[in-house]
This record gives structure tokens, C-alpha cells and sequence, in this order.
């Protein structure tokens, strides 16, 4: 990489899709390449480089790269681009037949990118740097803070699942994590910044350890032991790797929020064969009556899927009445979209794109009862909220410990603290 002083004043732009786990990447990203000299882009200044880390879980998240690219592109027509991220990683030829495009990087480079910006004078076409995803080996804990008061921790990444209807372990590459002693350090150096709520975060969160001795339990244990008022929050894990231990333990941490996101998919046990989950629809539901029967106020969002190759009318009413059954807080609904790649392509049973449409505004409709009936049961309960910064100076809010939103007058003085509140 060339010296330091040769970026000194380079103004960059950074454009994220996708998961917390990218926005963490990113901003890991900035804290690295503003060290090397660059300076943020303000609102009407021409960028001298533009890094759009992407994201690729779906048809539509493709799309939405593209256009990105396209709009950077158009935006800052002299600006050195630089594309990264998941739709890098599958698709790095689409990206560089793009006229304006000058480096992709894929998953593995992404972490060190900073060692292949040599220049930024604009190139004839676009340089890539892209492993198989078989060679992806790279991991660093980082922590990343949004634009409110949150951080997210990522403490792992990759998958080894290969669920039949996605392409992330392709993007991602196989489970990998640092040790607990690693990440934790991470966390400390973000408490000792501010930090009063950490999320953490990855792509198959639960699999931390994997391959070690070392486990997401013990992870968690070593967070709460860190002596400084903070709270935890666990992003989306995955039924069979939330473990009874772990359940028992965050209730009755006075730093692990009672949030739990547990991806679903689906309610149907011949649909989830299909997938290729790693639990059935009995597992799940002891799942959640255990953390009911521990944390009454728990929330808990759940991750289905619908429309997928193979979801007869019959298994998508079986799905649906398994979901209502549920004593869960909201569903987060996504329609399937063809990968290309994977293994769903060869289930033959194919479900129109209207009735998808359908059956997505039907789980929405039970999720949104779900949510006005778990916001009702906590009318009137005292909760611990953290204030958040907020642009409109008249109105902050801020989310309790079970992920309620709470707004009160603007308080300068409350922000990054804690409250009780009565909902």
C-alpha cells in the first residue's frame, strides 16, 4: 500500500446492504482507512473513493447492488469504486463488466481491504480479488456502532449448514470465529468507548467455537463477567444451537436482555426435512414454552419463510397454524426467491409468485396480532430503557430490555443512560 500521507485528505464514501453483520464490517472499515488519512465525504462534496460493501440473500438484494453501484457510479462519476461484500463474492464477473467499477473484492479480501487500494486513480476496467470460497479462512472480531447508541459485536462468521435454499455459506465460507479471550477484549475496548448495549452478532451466531474447544455459551459467560453497566443482546440463533444452558443463564443475567430472534422458516416438519433445518417443529416449540416458562416478558421475533419450493397448500396451512399456535412476539416474513446454485432448484413442487405474495400478507397479518397482544401484556410493567440519540431534537426514544420502543421529550442529558420507565 502506498504511504499513508498519499490518501491524507481523500475523501470516501461508504454504501452498505444487507445484514448488522455487514454494517459492522463497514464500519471496522472506516475506522481502518480513515487511520490511513481519509476523510469522510460531506453532503455536495465529490468523493475521491467509494466502498459499497453488499449484500446477495436474495434475488432482490442483487437488484438493489446493482442499482447501487449504478447510482455511486452516476453520483461520483470520478470516484475510484470499489465493490465488496456477499454479491461480490458470488457474482464478482457481473460486477466488474460494470463501466465505472474499478476493484471487487470478495469475502476474504474484504477484511484486509485496505491492503489493496494502491491508488485511487480511476482504472480502464475492473481489478478482482476474489478466493474461492473454499480458501475464505480470514476472521477478526470487530464492534461497530450504528447511528443511535447500539453496537454490534460480530463474534463470528460463515455457515456449514447449506439449508437447500441458500447461497450464504457460498458467500461466506465455512464457520469460523476468534477465541472468547479475543473477543472479548473487543467488547472491552467498545464498553470503555461509550458502548451501553452490545448486540452480538454473525452469521450462524450459535456456531461460535466451532471446530475449537470453546463454545457460544462460554463466550456469553465471559461477556457477562465483564464488570461495567452494559446490556447484551443474542441476534438471531438458531434453534438447535440455543441451548437449555443458555435459556437458563439469560434469565437470570442482569446484562443479557430478554430478546430472543430464533430463525423458523418453516412450521411444517416435511418442509423443514426439505430445507434441510437441523430440528423439527417439536424442538422449537419446547424452545420457546422454556423461555416463556423463565422470561414471561421475553420478546421473541421469529425468521419464516414462504413460498418455497416444495410448500404445498396443505404444508403452508400447516405452517401457519403451527406459527399461530406459537407464544411468540412478531414474525420477520420473507417470500422465497431462486438462488441460483442451490439445492431448492430440484424440488419440483413450485409455488406461483402471486400466491407467495399471498401467503406473505397472511403470516403478516398473525404477526402483527402477535405484536399488539405483547406490547398489551406489557402495559403497565417497569422496564430499563436506553436512551438514543435522535436528529429531532423534540422526541428520543430509546428500546427497553424486551425490545419495546419508548419515546419521551428530548433530554440531551439522558442519551448513552439508563432509565426505569413504566410502558
Amino acid at each position: 500500500m502506498k504511504e499513508k500521507t498519499d490518501f491524507i485528505g481523500k475523501k470516501i464514501v461508504f454504501q452498505t446492504l444487507g445484514c448488522k453483520l455487514n454494517f459492522a464490517e463497514s464500519s471496522s472499515l472506516g475506522k481502518k482507512l480513515l487511520s490511513e488519512g481519509f476523510v469522510r465525504c460531506k453532503n455536495g462534496e465529490q468523493a475521491d473513493v467509494v466502498i459499497i460493501n453488499t449484500c446477495s440473500v436474495t434475488d432482490t438484494a442483487d437488484k438493489k447492488g446493482r442499482q447501487l453501484i449504478h447510482r455511486m457510479i452516476k453520483k461520483y462519476p470520478n470516484a475510484f469504486i470499489v465493490v465488496t461484500g456477499c454479491f461480490a463474492q458470488l457474482k464478482p464477473n457481473d460486477i466488474a463488466e460494470i463501466e465505472g467499477v474499478d476493484m471487487v473484492l470478495g469475502a476474504n479480501e474484504k477484511i484486509v481491504l485496505e491492503e489493496f487500494i494502491s491508488s485511487v486513480e480511476k482504472k480502464n476496467r475492473a481489478v478482482c480479488h476474489v478466493v474461492k470460497t473454499s480458501e475464505i479462512r480470514n476472521f477478526t472480531p470487530e464492534c461497530s456502532a450504528d447511528d443511535r447508541t447500539r453496537h454490534f459485536l460480530k463474534v463470528q462468521d460463515g455457515c456449514n449448514y447449506y439449508c437447500t435454499y441458500c447461497t450464504i455459506p457460498f458467500a461466506r465460507g465455512r464457520s469460523r470465529s476468534a477465541s472468547v479471550a479475543e473477543t472479548v477484549v473487543v467488547a472491552e475496548e467498545a464498553i470503555a468507548n461509550g458502548a451501553k448495549e452490545i448486540v452480538l452478532t454473525g452469521v450462524n451466531t450459535g456456531d461460535f467455537g466451532f471446530g475449537t474447544q470453546e463454545s457460544f455459551f462460554d463466550l456469553i459467560k465471559a461477556l457477562d463477567n465483564i464488570d461495567a453497566q452494559v446490556r447484551y443482546r443474542i441476534s438471531s440463533i438458531e434453534p438447535n444451537l440455543l441451548t437449555d444452558d443458555i435459556i437458563r443463564f439469560v434469565s437470570k443475567s442482569d446484562k443479557f436482555a430478554h430478546h430472543f430472534h430464533i430463525p423458523l422458516q418453516s412450521g411444517s416438519d416435511d418442509l423443514l426435512k426439505l430445507m434441510r433445518r437441523k430440528y423439527d417443529t417439536s424442538l422449537f416449540r419446547y424452545k420457546i414454552e422454556l423461555i416463556k416458562s423463565l422470561m414471561p416478558h421475553a420478546f421473541i421475533g421469529v425468521d419464516v419463510m414462504v413460498g418455497v419450493r416444495g410448500e404445498t397448500p396443505e404444508l403452508f396451512n400447516e405452517s401457519k397454524n403451527f406459527i399461530s399456535s406459537l407464544d411468540v412476539s412478531q414474525l420477520h416474513v420473507f417470500t422465497y426467491s431462486e438462488r441460483a446454485g442451490t439445492k431448492a432448484l430440484e424440488i419440483p413442487y413450485i409455488v406461483p409468485i402471486v400466491e407467495r405474495k399471498r401467503r406473505n400478507a397472511i403470516l403478516q397479518k398473525i404477526s402483527d396480532e402477535k405484536l399488539e397482544k405483547f406490547y398489551n401484556e406489557n402495559k403497565g410493567r417497569k422496564e430499563y430503557v436506553l436512551w438514543e440519540d435522535s436528529k429531532n431534537k423534540k422526541i428520543m426514544s430509546g428500546f427497553s430490555g424486551n425490545y419495546i420502543k419508548v419515546e419521551a421529550p428530548y433530554n440531551a442529558d439522558m442519551i448513552n443512560t439508563f432509565t426505569e420507565v413504566i410502558l
